[in-house]
């Protein structure tokens, strides 16, 4: 079996899922084939994944592949596809996708998945994952594809309405939403046995039942807890409780995310919101610095003194592998195209996020019903920003961009018609050849 890593530069994630497929008696003797465009990155990650093998036994093998000139054969007879790129990278265009909107007094926390930063990102990865299905559904057409990549609703929507290739799309947040709450409220006796149902879509998913082991419900606990937590000027995950006492549940992704999914935090009128919700502005390019700090003082200590031990994560991608070839029910929260109305308050065309089974014959999206209004709403005011950006990318229509960017409820809700437009004109021409050409 073969298993082809997209993105393999992405080293510490690739060492993670790959690492948990050694780990897996079902995928260890698989053929690990690493694709990237980075020489120096790709090696890298097959020093530390060849010692990983190694030290976990030696099975199967790993094989690289470097450059476009090559991507064909790294997806060729891959039964997985699992996909981490970062198209422009760090520097230059994530600090542009900072930069340039805060000429005009717009700020971001993260800007990966919604926002003009989102838009922009989505619109460089696009034609490059359309690359890539093009050339599995000629060398791996029954693959299936593990997106990992944010903007996760925008890339894998893509995927499911114009490829012909299986793509379900993967985050880290669902499985440990409600045990986070939980830990942060001093329930920890509540772990246990607990019975819960999300569903929304990536990054807004929300808790929307949650019992203990005897079925009782923890919502009405959980909602006497929060205002605490929210006064107390060291909590870093504010938002989120603010979503629960304003909207009723709680969602899957962090504050610094969701600071930035809506109209409601960082606005330049009322600055003092910054301080009050602990919301950390340009924490993405913080974040990038100290990674790639870190990563380089962990890759020397590594050559230094040998692979660390690996353990199997929590990461989906291994769980679903091994689910599809032994054909043993897992379960996931997978983003996938709401076919037949899965959500019944959100468009068909939607990339939701839902209960899946994972079993022999793939994966099944689980029906979810109707969302409580408010949250269905919460979630469209996303849903209208991945739709128009995806039009965007499928036409080359410059109009979709500036309906995207003009309907984000962060970027609509701080600058002016003109403005937008001038913005999506300034990050389109910084991006030069990163960035297709449009319309």
């Amino acid at each position: 079996m073969k298993i082809t890593f997209m993105g393999a530069g992405s080293t510490v994630f690739a060492r993670n899922v790959i690492g948990d497929c050694m780990c897996t008696e079902a995928l260890r003797d698989s053929e690990f084939a690493l694709y990237d465009i980075d020489g120096e990155r790709l090696k890298e990650s097959e020093t530390i994944l060849e010692a990983m093998r190694k030290a976990k036994g030696g099975y199967g093998k790993i094989t690289t592949y470097l450059g476009v000139e090559n991507r064909k054969e790294a997806l060729r007879g891959a039964s997985f596809v699992v996909n981490a790129i970062q198209v422009g990278l760090y520097d230059p265009c994530t600090i542009i996708d900072f930069e340039v909107p805060k000429k005009y007094g717009l700020r971001q926390t993260i800007a990966d998945t919604l926002g003009i930063g989102g838009i922009m990102r989505a619109l460089r990865t696009i034609p490059v994952m359309d690359d890539f299905a093009r050339d599995m559904e000629e060398v791996c057409p029954d693959a299936i594809f593990l997106n990992y990549t944010n903007p996760m609703a925008m890339l894998s929507g893509y995927m499911q309405r114009y490829t012909g290739i299986e793509t379900v799309g993967l985050c880290h947040s669902v499985q440990v939403c409600s045990e986070n709450l939980l830990k942060d409220l001093g329930m920890e006796d509540k772990l246990e046995g607990r019975k819960e149902l999300i569903a929304g879509i990536n990054h807004m998913g929300w808790l929307l039942d949650i019992k203990d082991k005897n079925g009782v419900d923890l919502y009405p606990e959980i909602k006497k807890r929060i205002d605490a937590k929210i006064a107390d000027p060291e909590f870093k995950d504010k938002v989120r409780y603010d979503y629960i006492r304003n909207f009723g549940y709680y969602c899957t992704e962090s504050s610094e995310h969701n600071a930035e999914y809506n109209m409601f935090y960082i606005k330049k009128n009322y600055p003092e919101l910054i301080e009050k919700f602990n919301i950390p502005l340009d924490e993405y390019p913080r974040r990038c610095v100290n990674q790639i700090a870190k990563w380089k003082d962990e890759y020397a200590e590594i050559l230094d003194k040998g692979i660390k031990e690996h353990t199997r994560s929590r990461e989906y991608a291994s769980h679903i592998m091994e689910a599809v070839v032994t054909n043993k029910p897992y379960e996931i929260g997978g983003n996938v195209l709401n076919k037949n109305h899965l959500i019944t308050n959100l468009p068909e065309e939607a990339c939701v996020e839902v209960p899946c089974l994972v079993n022999g014959y793939g994966i099944h999206p689980c029906h979810v019903g109707a969302l409580p209004v408010q949250c269905a709403a919460m979630n469209m005011t996303n849903i209208n920003v991945q739709l128009l950006t995806i039009e965007a990318a499928r036409t080359r229509k410059k109009s979709y961009i500036y309906q995207a960017a003009m309907l984000d409820p962060h970027t609509g809700s701080e600058l002016s018609i003109d403005e937008i437009k001038n913005l999506v004109d300034d990050l389109i021409e910084a991006h030069g050849d990163w960035m297709p050409k449009f319309d």
